[in-house]
Protein backbone atom coordinates (compact mmCIF):
# COMPACT_ATOMS: atom_id res chain seq x y z
CA UNK A 1 0.00 0.00 0.00
CA UNK A 2 1.25 3.74 -0.96
CA UNK A 3 1.24 6.47 1.82
CA UNK A 4 1.99 10.04 0.89
CA UNK A 5 4.98 11.37 2.19
CA UNK A 6 3.87 13.48 5.12
CA UNK A 7 7.88 13.89 6.54
CA UNK A 8 10.97 15.91 4.84
CA UNK A 9 13.02 14.32 7.26
CA UNK A 10 15.49 15.64 10.02
CA UNK A 11 18.48 12.54 9.13
CA UNK A 12 18.12 12.16 5.65
CA UNK A 13 21.45 10.64 5.72
CA UNK A 14 21.00 8.31 8.34
CA UNK A 15 20.07 4.28 8.14
CA UNK A 16 19.99 1.25 10.28
CA UNK A 17 23.07 1.29 12.37
CA UNK A 18 25.63 -1.01 12.12
CA UNK A 19 25.72 -2.56 14.76
CA UNK A 20 22.09 -4.08 14.24
CA UNK A 21 23.01 -4.31 10.68
CA UNK A 22 25.96 -6.71 11.46
CA UNK A 23 24.60 -8.58 14.17
CA UNK A 24 21.18 -9.14 12.01
CA UNK A 25 23.86 -10.79 9.12
CA UNK A 26 25.72 -12.97 12.08
CA UNK A 27 22.30 -14.40 13.01
CA UNK A 28 21.33 -15.24 9.21
CA UNK A 29 24.60 -16.66 8.61
CA UNK A 30 25.31 -18.37 11.66
CA UNK A 31 28.55 -16.60 12.37
CA UNK A 32 30.39 -15.61 15.63
CA UNK A 33 29.26 -12.28 16.49
CA UNK A 34 32.17 -10.32 17.53
CA UNK A 35 30.75 -7.04 15.83
CA UNK A 36 27.88 -5.51 18.48
CA UNK A 37 29.69 -4.20 21.76
CA UNK A 38 27.84 -6.57 24.26
CA UNK A 39 29.33 -9.75 26.71
CA UNK A 40 27.77 -13.49 25.83
CA UNK A 41 27.92 -13.95 29.51
CA UNK A 42 25.65 -13.22 31.94
CA UNK A 43 25.80 -10.68 35.03
CA UNK A 44 26.93 -11.34 38.45
CA UNK A 45 24.17 -13.63 39.45
CA UNK A 46 23.74 -11.29 42.73
CA UNK A 47 22.20 -8.59 40.38
CA UNK A 48 19.08 -10.40 39.37
CA UNK A 49 18.93 -11.67 42.73
CA UNK A 50 18.99 -7.67 43.90
CA UNK A 51 16.52 -6.77 41.26
CA UNK A 52 13.73 -8.97 42.05
CA UNK A 53 14.19 -8.28 46.03
CA UNK A 54 13.10 -5.04 45.15
CA UNK A 55 10.41 -5.77 43.07
CA UNK A 56 9.05 -7.94 45.82
CA UNK A 57 9.36 -5.33 48.29
CA UNK A 58 7.23 -3.47 46.24
CA UNK A 59 9.68 -0.50 44.46
CA UNK A 60 7.65 -0.60 41.61
CA UNK A 61 6.61 2.72 40.86
CA UNK A 62 8.59 5.46 39.79
CA UNK A 63 11.69 6.48 40.72
CA UNK A 64 12.14 10.38 41.37
CA UNK A 65 13.18 12.38 38.42
CA UNK A 66 17.06 12.42 39.17
CA UNK A 67 17.21 8.86 40.32
CA UNK A 68 16.71 7.18 43.28
CA UNK A 69 18.91 9.24 46.21
CA UNK A 70 20.63 6.07 47.56
CA UNK A 71 22.36 5.34 44.13
CA UNK A 72 23.47 9.35 43.24
CA UNK A 73 24.94 9.17 46.87
CA UNK A 74 27.22 6.23 46.43
CA UNK A 75 27.97 7.43 42.91
CA UNK A 76 28.97 10.57 44.20
CA UNK A 77 31.33 8.71 46.71
CA UNK A 78 32.57 6.38 44.18
CA UNK A 79 33.35 9.39 42.37
CA UNK A 80 35.29 11.16 45.09
CA UNK A 81 36.99 8.28 45.72
CA UNK A 82 38.35 7.64 42.21
CA UNK A 83 38.77 10.92 40.73
CA UNK A 84 38.64 13.12 44.21
CA UNK A 85 36.25 15.49 42.74
CA UNK A 86 33.22 16.12 45.13
CA UNK A 87 29.52 16.00 43.64
CA UNK A 88 26.91 16.61 45.28
CA UNK A 89 23.96 13.83 44.73
CA UNK A 90 20.94 15.92 45.26
CA UNK A 91 21.57 18.52 42.44
CA UNK A 92 24.49 16.99 40.34
CA UNK A 93 24.27 13.79 39.33
CA UNK A 94 21.82 11.56 37.32
CA UNK A 95 20.28 8.54 36.81
CA UNK A 96 19.52 7.91 32.81
CA UNK A 97 18.01 5.42 30.66
CA UNK A 98 21.91 4.45 29.16
CA UNK A 99 24.85 6.65 28.03
CA UNK A 100 23.30 7.36 24.74
CA UNK A 101 20.05 9.00 26.65
CA UNK A 102 22.58 10.93 28.44
CA UNK A 103 24.54 12.04 25.60
CA UNK A 104 21.55 13.58 23.83
CA UNK A 105 20.17 14.79 26.65
CA UNK A 106 23.39 17.09 27.02
CA UNK A 107 23.48 17.71 23.59
CA UNK A 108 20.03 19.11 23.60
CA UNK A 109 20.45 21.20 26.62
CA UNK A 110 23.23 23.23 25.04
CA UNK A 111 23.28 22.94 21.57
CA UNK A 112 21.11 25.83 19.45
CA UNK A 113 20.98 26.28 15.72
CA UNK A 114 24.27 26.56 14.48
CA UNK A 115 26.46 26.15 17.34
CA UNK A 116 29.11 23.91 16.25
CA UNK A 117 30.02 20.83 18.07
CA UNK A 118 33.95 19.02 17.60
CA UNK A 119 33.82 15.35 17.78
CA UNK A 120 36.90 13.10 16.71
CA UNK A 121 36.75 10.49 14.37
CA UNK A 122 36.46 7.67 14.09
CA UNK A 123 33.49 8.66 16.41
CA UNK A 124 30.39 6.77 18.04
CA UNK A 125 27.62 7.01 15.98
CA UNK A 126 25.16 8.65 18.34
CA UNK A 127 27.03 11.93 18.35
CA UNK A 128 26.29 13.66 14.46
CA UNK A 129 22.92 12.89 15.07
CA UNK A 130 22.70 14.29 18.07
CA UNK A 131 23.80 17.29 17.23
CA UNK A 132 21.79 17.57 13.84
CA UNK A 133 18.62 16.96 15.41
CA UNK A 134 19.39 19.91 17.28
CA UNK A 135 20.16 22.08 14.51
CA UNK A 136 24.01 21.97 15.38
CA UNK A 137 26.79 21.98 12.74
CA UNK A 138 29.31 18.94 13.87
CA UNK A 139 32.99 19.68 12.97
CA UNK A 140 34.96 16.19 12.63
CA UNK A 141 38.33 16.44 13.22
CA UNK A 142 40.39 12.87 12.98
CA UNK A 143 42.30 10.56 15.21
CA UNK A 144 46.07 10.32 13.86
CA UNK A 145 46.29 6.99 12.55
CA UNK A 146 48.07 4.29 13.30
CA UNK A 147 47.59 5.64 17.00
CA UNK A 148 44.59 7.35 16.80
CA UNK A 149 45.52 10.49 19.29
CA UNK A 150 44.45 13.83 18.85
CA UNK A 151 46.01 16.41 16.93
CA UNK A 152 45.87 19.16 19.44
CA UNK A 153 47.17 22.15 17.13
CA UNK A 154 44.12 21.12 14.74
CA UNK A 155 41.73 21.24 17.65
CA UNK A 156 43.02 25.39 18.16
CA UNK A 157 42.41 25.51 14.31
CA UNK A 158 38.70 24.44 14.34
CA UNK A 159 37.97 26.44 17.72
CA UNK A 160 35.98 30.02 16.90
CA UNK A 161 33.39 31.82 18.46
CA UNK A 162 30.50 29.48 16.84
CA UNK A 163 32.27 26.48 18.87
CA UNK A 164 29.96 25.32 22.08
CA UNK A 165 30.95 22.15 22.60
CA UNK A 166 33.42 19.08 22.32
CA UNK A 167 32.94 15.63 22.97
CA UNK A 168 35.82 13.39 24.24
CA UNK A 169 35.49 9.70 24.19
CA UNK A 170 38.29 7.60 26.43
CA UNK A 171 38.58 5.03 26.80
CA UNK A 172 37.67 5.22 22.99
CA UNK A 173 35.64 3.61 21.12
CA UNK A 174 35.89 1.84 18.23
CA UNK A 175 40.08 2.23 18.90
CA UNK A 176 40.70 1.70 22.46
CA UNK A 177 42.92 4.44 22.84
CA UNK A 178 43.23 6.11 25.95
CA UNK A 179 43.49 9.48 26.88
CA UNK A 180 46.50 10.86 28.66
CA UNK A 181 47.03 13.74 31.29
CA UNK A 182 48.71 15.59 28.40
CA UNK A 183 45.73 14.96 26.30
CA UNK A 184 43.64 16.60 29.35
CA UNK A 185 45.56 19.28 29.88
CA UNK A 186 45.92 20.08 26.61
CA UNK A 187 41.75 20.33 26.66
CA UNK A 188 41.91 22.33 29.41
CA UNK A 189 44.14 25.09 27.61
CA UNK A 190 42.09 25.65 24.82
CA UNK A 191 38.94 25.44 26.22
CA UNK A 192 39.91 28.42 28.65
CA UNK A 193 38.24 31.94 28.71
CA UNK A 194 35.83 30.38 26.04
CA UNK A 195 31.88 28.94 26.76
CA UNK A 196 32.57 25.67 24.98
CA UNK A 197 31.01 22.59 27.36
CA UNK A 198 32.49 19.32 26.83
CA UNK A 199 30.75 16.60 27.32
CA UNK A 200 33.12 13.23 28.38
CA UNK A 201 32.00 9.77 27.37
CA UNK A 202 33.87 7.52 30.04
CA UNK A 203 31.18 4.34 29.51
CA UNK A 204 34.39 2.16 29.55
CA UNK A 205 36.35 3.98 32.34
CA UNK A 206 36.68 1.03 34.70
CA UNK A 207 37.85 -1.04 31.75
CA UNK A 208 41.57 -0.46 31.27
CA UNK A 209 44.60 -2.52 30.99
CA UNK A 210 47.99 -2.36 31.70
CA UNK A 211 47.79 -0.40 35.18
CA UNK A 212 46.99 2.86 33.56
CA UNK A 213 45.04 5.44 35.12
CA UNK A 214 41.89 6.51 33.89
CA UNK A 215 41.84 10.37 33.33
CA UNK A 216 38.37 11.53 34.23
CA UNK A 217 37.58 15.26 33.72
CA UNK A 218 36.69 15.06 36.92
CA UNK A 219 40.29 14.74 38.20
CA UNK A 220 40.36 18.07 36.44
CA UNK A 221 38.77 21.08 37.79
CA UNK A 222 39.27 23.53 34.89
CA UNK A 223 37.55 20.70 32.88
CA UNK A 224 34.85 19.42 35.70
CA UNK A 225 33.51 23.07 35.37
CA UNK A 226 32.70 22.86 32.20
CA UNK A 227 31.71 19.06 31.83
CA UNK A 228 28.84 16.35 31.36
CA UNK A 229 30.15 13.42 32.48
CA UNK A 230 28.35 10.25 31.02
CA UNK A 231 29.36 6.67 32.47
CA UNK A 232 27.23 3.18 32.19
CA UNK A 233 26.35 0.47 34.28
CA UNK A 234 25.87 -1.82 31.52
CA UNK A 235 28.72 -1.57 30.24
CA UNK A 236 30.56 -1.90 33.89
CA UNK A 237 28.16 -4.57 35.11
CA UNK A 238 28.14 -6.92 32.18
CA UNK A 239 24.49 -5.86 31.59
CA UNK A 240 23.74 -3.47 28.31
CA UNK A 241 20.07 -4.55 27.87
CA UNK A 242 19.54 -2.73 31.67
CA UNK A 243 20.06 0.25 29.33
CA UNK A 244 21.01 2.19 32.78
CA UNK A 245 23.54 5.00 33.01
CA UNK A 246 24.26 8.26 34.81
CA UNK A 247 25.76 11.68 34.27
CA UNK A 248 27.76 13.68 36.98
CA UNK A 249 27.87 17.86 35.85
CA UNK A 250 28.38 20.59 37.85
CA UNK A 251 24.87 22.26 39.94
CA UNK A 252 24.22 24.78 36.92
CA UNK A 253 24.87 22.38 33.95
CA UNK A 254 23.04 19.79 35.37
CA UNK A 255 19.84 22.40 35.92
CA UNK A 256 19.76 22.55 32.47
CA UNK A 257 20.26 18.66 31.37
CA UNK A 258 17.23 17.92 34.03
CA UNK A 259 15.25 20.08 32.38
CA UNK A 260 14.97 18.27 29.41
CA UNK A 261 15.91 15.33 31.27
CA UNK A 262 12.30 14.85 32.74
CA UNK A 263 10.47 15.58 29.36
CA UNK A 264 12.77 12.58 27.39
CA UNK A 265 12.18 9.82 30.02
CA UNK A 266 10.97 11.60 33.64
CA UNK A 267 12.62 8.71 35.19
CA UNK A 268 14.42 5.26 35.45
CA UNK A 269 13.94 1.38 36.12
CA UNK A 270 13.21 1.51 39.95
CA UNK A 271 14.09 -2.09 40.73
CA UNK A 272 17.06 -1.67 38.94
CA UNK A 273 18.41 1.58 40.33
CA UNK A 274 18.14 0.46 43.97
CA UNK A 275 19.74 -3.21 43.29
CA UNK A 276 22.53 -1.13 41.45
CA UNK A 277 23.10 1.38 44.74
CA UNK A 278 23.57 -2.12 46.84
CA UNK A 279 25.67 -3.39 44.16
CA UNK A 280 27.77 -0.65 44.04
CA UNK A 281 29.02 -0.84 47.66
CA UNK A 282 30.93 -3.96 47.27
CA UNK A 283 33.86 -1.88 45.23
CA UNK A 284 35.53 -4.93 43.44
CA UNK A 285 32.70 -5.49 41.50
CA UNK A 286 34.04 -2.34 39.44
CA UNK A 287 37.56 -1.96 40.67
CA UNK A 288 38.40 -5.75 39.45
CA UNK A 289 37.13 -4.64 35.79
CA UNK A 290 39.75 -3.68 34.42
CA UNK A 291 41.91 -6.93 35.04
CA UNK A 292 39.20 -9.38 33.93
CA UNK A 293 38.85 -7.47 30.69
CA UNK A 294 42.73 -7.73 30.28
CA UNK A 295 42.75 -11.20 30.82
CA UNK A 296 40.28 -11.87 28.07
CA UNK A 297 42.69 -8.93 25.84
CA UNK A 298 45.22 -11.25 26.36
CA UNK A 299 43.87 -14.69 25.87
CA UNK A 300 42.24 -13.24 22.78
CA UNK A 301 45.79 -11.69 21.07
CA UNK A 302 47.10 -14.96 22.41
CA UNK A 303 45.03 -17.20 20.10
CA UNK A 304 45.55 -15.43 17.63
CA UNK A 305 49.18 -14.47 17.40
CA UNK A 306 50.11 -16.79 14.01
CA UNK A 307 46.74 -14.88 12.15
CA UNK A 308 48.06 -13.01 9.34
CA UNK A 309 46.00 -10.15 11.10
CA UNK A 310 47.49 -6.89 12.17
CA UNK A 311 47.31 -6.43 15.90
CA UNK A 312 46.67 -2.36 16.71
CA UNK A 313 47.17 -2.58 20.61
CA UNK A 314 44.12 -1.72 23.07
CA UNK A 315 44.33 0.22 26.51
CA UNK A 316 40.89 0.20 27.30
CA UNK A 317 37.33 -1.14 26.53
CA UNK A 318 37.10 -4.80 24.91
CA UNK A 319 37.36 -4.03 21.43
CA UNK A 320 40.43 -4.77 19.49
CA UNK A 321 41.17 -3.57 16.07
CA UNK A 322 42.79 -5.99 13.32
CA UNK A 323 44.56 -4.59 10.03
CA UNK A 324 44.35 -6.82 6.91
CA UNK A 325 46.03 -4.92 5.34
CA UNK A 326 48.16 -8.13 4.11
CA UNK A 327 45.18 -10.16 3.10
CA UNK A 328 43.47 -8.14 0.67
CA UNK A 329 42.67 -4.88 -0.35
CA UNK A 330 38.78 -4.56 -0.45
CA UNK A 331 37.01 -2.31 1.30
CA UNK A 332 36.71 -2.72 4.98
CA UNK A 333 32.96 -2.88 4.47
CA UNK A 334 33.15 -5.64 1.79
CA UNK A 335 35.61 -7.37 3.41
CA UNK A 336 33.62 -7.69 6.88
CA UNK A 337 30.63 -8.81 4.68
CA UNK A 338 32.92 -11.72 2.89
CA UNK A 339 33.91 -13.03 6.42
CA UNK A 340 30.60 -13.11 7.84
CA UNK A 341 29.41 -14.93 4.82
CA UNK A 342 32.53 -16.99 3.96
CA UNK A 343 34.06 -17.39 7.26
CA UNK A 344 31.38 -17.57 9.62
CA UNK A 345 32.72 -14.02 12.02
CA UNK A 346 30.99 -11.14 11.89
CA UNK A 347 32.93 -8.01 12.88
CA UNK A 348 32.35 -3.64 12.26
CA UNK A 349 34.32 -2.12 9.87
CA UNK A 350 35.71 0.83 11.01
CA UNK A 351 35.59 3.04 8.55
CA UNK A 352 31.68 3.37 9.37
CA UNK A 353 32.51 5.51 12.39
CA UNK A 354 33.89 8.25 10.03
CA UNK A 355 31.46 11.06 8.04
CA UNK A 356 33.64 10.22 4.79
CA UNK A 357 33.77 6.51 5.72
CA UNK A 358 37.69 6.64 6.05
CA UNK A 359 38.93 3.33 5.04
CA UNK A 360 42.29 1.87 7.06
CA UNK A 361 42.28 -1.33 6.50
CA UNK A 362 40.73 -2.20 9.70
CA UNK A 363 38.13 -3.86 11.74
CA UNK A 364 36.92 -3.96 15.32
CA UNK A 365 36.43 -7.21 17.02
CA UNK A 366 34.58 -7.44 20.52
CA UNK A 367 36.19 -9.73 23.04
CA UNK A 368 34.09 -9.33 25.72
CA UNK A 369 33.05 -13.07 25.15
CA UNK A 370 33.41 -16.56 26.40
CA UNK A 371 36.84 -18.35 26.39
CA UNK A 372 34.84 -20.83 23.99
CA UNK A 373 33.67 -18.29 22.15
CA UNK A 374 36.48 -16.33 21.65
CA UNK A 375 38.51 -19.96 20.64
CA UNK A 376 36.05 -20.57 18.06
CA UNK A 377 36.41 -17.22 16.46
CA UNK A 378 40.26 -17.30 16.40
CA UNK A 379 40.41 -20.91 15.06
CA UNK A 380 38.57 -18.75 11.80
CA UNK A 381 40.58 -16.37 12.04
CA UNK A 382 44.09 -17.97 12.07
CA UNK A 383 42.85 -19.52 8.98
CA UNK A 384 42.00 -16.88 6.98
Amino acid sequence: MNYPNLIDSKLPNVGTTIFSVMSKLAADHNAINLSQGFPDFDCHEELPALVDKYMQAGRNQYAPMAGVPSLREILAEKTESLYGAKYDPELEITITAGATQAIYTAITAVIREGDEVIIFEPAYDSYQPAIELNGGKTVHLQLQAPGYTIDWEKVKQAINQRTRMIIINSPHNPTGTVLSAADMLMLSEVTKGTDIVIISDEVYEHIIFDDQPHHSVARYRALAERSFIISSFGKTFHATGWKVGYCVAPANLMDEFRKVHQFLVFSVNTPVQFALAEFLSQKDHYLELGRFYQKKRDYFIDLIKSAKFELIPAAGTYFQLLSYKNLSREKDTDYALRLIKEFGIASIPVSVFYRQQEDHSVLRFCFAKKEETLEKAAAILNKI
